[in-house]
């Protein structure tokens, strides 16, 4: 039976929708669409230039249902390619929309290879379509960010970057500077983070002549770890505050709405815990992943000199350029002439030129490269012809040089920047104060001697370092604290074998100096005498008037110390007993390899000297050892226990507890960052102290500065607009007494016969206004 009222070749929708529903049934009308599709697209390619509305209508249509026929639809996906192929610049932008529409759809139902169909949009980057460009890119990276979700796949990844190594040498500056845009935002979501994409973009990209890609490409080298930062900080502020919100849903009225806000709040707050116990990702910034980072600074160091390129170009060459040096420990001698040039007070961004050099120091550089900016910048900046912010900017500069290669300052130099310690203005002071605490560490021979402060415990095992010297540790640094306050101290071993119970018994030597620290010996010790505190008290007064005679002596060392002690005690015990005398002689005199520590490699280390044993008692100990029993010093034994033991968390915080108290003294309560950072920062370069102004003007202006986010004081005006017209009775409020004391009297309770007339004058009233 034929249906007169068939409506279906025309309604493309409810077509559409049936086919969705039922697809056997209407596969028929499919056909007879599709063909009308090939006929159309045949007389389209005669003239793709003109819109063709009917034919967009069909492919909209095919790509909505080819899932339900696939079989039919087989060819369709390389139709539509091999016309955007040929006729991609020429195509109408309406169609060439459509057709890319329908071919993402289809990539969608898996009806398409990604490799063909995103090798096509890198293609169409060419297209003059500013809104079409967009949206390819758009496209193509959620694309290969939902390929990658589940696990990577590094066969498709790998095509795909060897054919954006060609897009980025294509000719057309708009399709360079796409590709190189999307293989930056794939590696900040940690999609291409990998070694292939970086130095894609390092040999290609940034040396590009096109300068939009150069610069784009030296953007990424340089960004990422601020955007990375940004980001945290961002995170940060946007912490849930659980407490605050429940204490607000306990106060305030219950609505849906408060509810629903509140059931947010926890779900976010249990996202964040989550987030916080998840294990710390850490992602290296690109310019780790550098595969030949000389052959990429000499290049683009040659590219600097022959290019003339705007002045923020060369800064962002001389950038990358230094942070190469700086990280990778470069050989680019003739870099540190070529920078000095722009190493003048005048000179536009003259602090981030300082930063780039001191970016580029690092200790292997030879202190006779770097000598001549040092010279340059104490004859340019630091200077009193200069103002006090040059000279300070001058001073911190050389700090930062300084600290990275300390062998790069000379004595006559360091000498001469020193004497400003004393200069009147504060900022430059200060700035020559904390280059004397950075040589105080590092170098306290080329100092004078006045300037070299007391001597540390830390500084007096720090042995200056020849060029190219690096410190080889054989164990853990400050591991012998664990032998110290512990009468044994367990090796931890994890295995329940018994050939770890074997071993032979150990003595430690100590120094006197250090037996004295061990607070815990002292408390178990019951035969001390009380002249021993005596003693003490008197060494400490000692110490005190030293300290206060000459704040620049040095501190002697802790077994002269004892020395001395051991003298003074003498003198003061001559006048009384005989016997007390021979008592005090016996425990004073006792020799320093007498105090020593039992380590046994059956997992303890066990102590058997106190300050007060005598030899009698300690030759009994002894012979209660076994034959074959070792005598180590302190090192030794510290690096017995490193190999016998695993150390914990808190045996870690005690070594660390006593290499801090290595470094400081009585004077100074804090240590110097001994720590390189990678990337010098602008601010610790141009950090002048600035003295306030405290004129009335200036705190004027910070206290209306901090009412600037306040709300106003008082009581609220509820009014949406500030500026329309109040009501009566709010005027009434702000009205002097007397005026309304009239009305005030009104408000005595009227009697039934004065509302009787009240009423009847009012009905008269609106009687005669009708």
């Amino acid at each position: 039976m034929v249906r007169h009222n068939n409506q279906l070749p025309d309604n493309l929708p409810q077509l559409q929708n049936l086919i969705k529903r039922d697809p056997e049934s209407y596969k028929d009308e499919f056909q007879q669409q599709y063909r009308h599709f090939l006929s159309s697209l045949e007389v389209f390619a005669l003239n793709p230039a003109e819109e063709n509305k009917a034919l967009d209508e069909l492919v909209m249509f095919i790509a909505q249902v080819a899932q339900c026929y696939p079989e039919v639809c087989l060819q369709f996906p390389q139709h539509l390619v091999d016309l955007l192929k040929n006729h991609a610049t020429t195509l109408d932008p309406a169609m060439r929309n459509c057709f890319v529409k329908a071919l993402i759809l289809l990539r969608n139902k898996n009806l398409i290879p990604a490799l063909d169909l995103l090798e096509l949009f890198f293609q169409l980057l060419r297209c003059p379509d500013k809104h079409l460009r967009t949206f390819l890119q758009n496209h193509i990276i959620t694309d290969i960010k939902n390929m990658n979700a589940k696990h990577k796949d590094m066969k498709l990844n790998s095509n795909l970057q060897n054919f954006m190594y060609s897009m980025l040498k294509d000719a057309n500056p708009k399709a360079a500077k796409m590709s190189v845009d999307i293989m930056i935002e794939l590696f900040k979501k940690n999609i291409w983070n990998d070694e292939k994409t970086v130095n894609v973009i390092a040999t290609v990209g940034c040396f590009s002549k096109l300068t939009k890609v150069l610069v784009a490409s030296l953007k990424f080298f340089l960004g990422h770890d601020e955007e990375e930062k940004g980001s945290d900080d961002s995170d940060s502020d946007k912490e849930v505050d659980l407490k605050g919100a429940l204490i607000q849903s306990r106060v305030n009225k219950k609505t849906k709405k408060r509810k629903k806000q509140l059931e947010q709040i926890k779900k976010q707050a249990v996202k964040a815990q989550k987030k916080k116990k998840n294990a710390p990702s850490f992602n290296f910034s690109a310019i780790h992943l550098i595969h030949n980072p000389q052959g990429m600074a000499e290049g683009l160091f040659k590219q600097l000199q022959n290019n003339n390129e705007r002045f923020e170009v060369k800064l962002m060459h001389l950038d990358v350029i230094s942070r190469l040096i700086g990280i990778h420990e470069l050989f680019l001698f003739s870099f540190y002439p070529y920078i000095t040039r722009f190493i003048q007070p005048h000179q536009r961004q003259v602090t981030r030129v300082l930063q780039f050099a001191a970016q580029a120091s690092h200790p292997l550089v030879p202190g006779d490269v770097v000598e001549p900016i040092l010279k340059t910048i104490a004859n340019n900046f630091i200077t009193e012809r200069n103002s006090s912010d040059v000279m300070a900017i001058g001073l911190n500069a050389t700090r930062e040089i300084c600290q990275r290669c300390p062998l790069a300052m000379g004595e006559d130099l360091l000498r001469d920047l020193a004497m400003y310690k004393t200069y009147k203005e504060k900022s430059v002071m200060m700035a020559a104060r904390s280059l004397i605490m950075l040589y105080r560490e590092q170098l306290p021979a080329l100092l004078h001697k006045k300037d070299r402060g007391r001597l540390t415990e830390a500084q007096a095992e720090l042995k200056p370092k020849a060029y190219g010297e690096v410190d080889v540790y054989d164990t853990i640094p400050g591991a012998e604290a664990l032998l110290k306050n512990s009468k044994t101290i367990d090796l931890g071993s994890d295995d329940d074998d018994t050939d770890s119970h074997d071993g032979d018994w150990v003595n430690v030597s100590h120094s006197e100096g250090e037996g004295e620290d061990n607070d815990s010996e002292k408390e178990d010790d019951n035969t001390e005498s009380d002249d021993d505190d005596d003693d003490e008290d008197v060494d400490e007064d000692d110490s005190e008037n030293d300290d206060d005679e000459d704040n620049d002596n040095v501190e002697e060392s802790d077994s002269e110390d004892e020395e001395a002690e051991s003298e003074d005690d003498d003198d003061d015990s001559e006048n009384e007993g005989d016997d007390k005398q021979s008592e005090e002689n016996s425990t004073k005199k006792v020799p320093k390899t007498s105090k020593q520590k039992i380590v046994s490699r059956k997992n303890s280390i066990s102590s058997i000297s106190s300050k007060s044993s005598k030899r009698s008692q300690q030759q009994s100990k002894k012979a209660d050892l076994p034959e074959n029993a070792k005598i180590l010093n302190e090192k030794e034994a510290a690096q017995e226990l490193a190999l016998t033991r695993i150390f914990t968390d808190e045996d870690f915080k005690r070594i660390n507890a006593a290499n801090l108290k290595k470094t400081v003294t009585n004077a100074r309560k804090r240590p110097l960052e001994k720590d390189r950072e990678e990337f010098v920062k602008l601010d610790k370069i141009e950090m002048i102290y600035k003295k306030r102004k405290h004129d009335k003007e200036s705190r004027l202006e910070t206290v209306q500065s901090g009412r600037s986010d306040r709300e106003k004081f008082g009581w609220k005006d509820g009014r949406q607009n500030e500026n329309c017209s109040k009501t009566n009775r709010e005027k009434q409020k702000r009205k002097n007494f007397v005026m309304m004391r009239h009305k005030a009297r009104s408000k005595v309770k009227k009697s039934f016969r004065d509302k009787q007339q009240a009423l009847r004058k009012h009905l008269l009233h609106i009687k005669k206004m009708k």
